[in-house]
């Protein structure tokens, strides 16, 4: 039995993930993990996830080249929620989300409808091209 075995993994084998800027407290993200995108993660140091999109790993910032680089893997208190705490890389201030800003959150609900309030970064055209 190894660590990978101490998570509860869901009737697809993966786990929620969530990645959590180390130095802000930030929540950038939020993503899924099989057992060999944590392995791989915990080996390299960087954040490696399962993209449910593509049906494959994904080292985030593959594209991008905007890498996490992981500082710690926390498991919650059910060991079925990952927590990565994480320095998010390739701009600065770091962008973790495909639409070129900081955080996948940039939305608020505020009275009644969805505010953006996270500006955009960079351009995600000229970031996927």
């Amino acid at each position: 039995m190894t660590w990978l075995d101490d998570v509860r993994w869901d009737e697809n084998g993966l786990v929620p993930v969530i990645a959590q800027e180390d130095s802000t407290g930030d929540v950038l993200m939020f993503a899924w993990m099989n057992r060999e995108a944590l392995a791989r993660t915990a080996e390299t140091g960087e954040a490696v996830y399962w993209s449910r999109s593509r049906k494959r790993l994904w080292h985030k910032g593959e594209e991008s080249g905007h890498i996490q680089k992981v500082h710690a893997i926390r498991l919650d208190c059910d060991q079925d929620v990952v927590l990565l705490r994480v320095t998010q890389l390739g701009h600065e201030p770091g962008i973790a989300c495909h639409t070129g800003r900081h955080s996948c959150f940039f939305q608020r609900y505020d009275n009644g409808a969805w505010v953006t309030v996270d500006p955009v970064l960079k351009d995600p055209n000229s970031i996927y091209s």
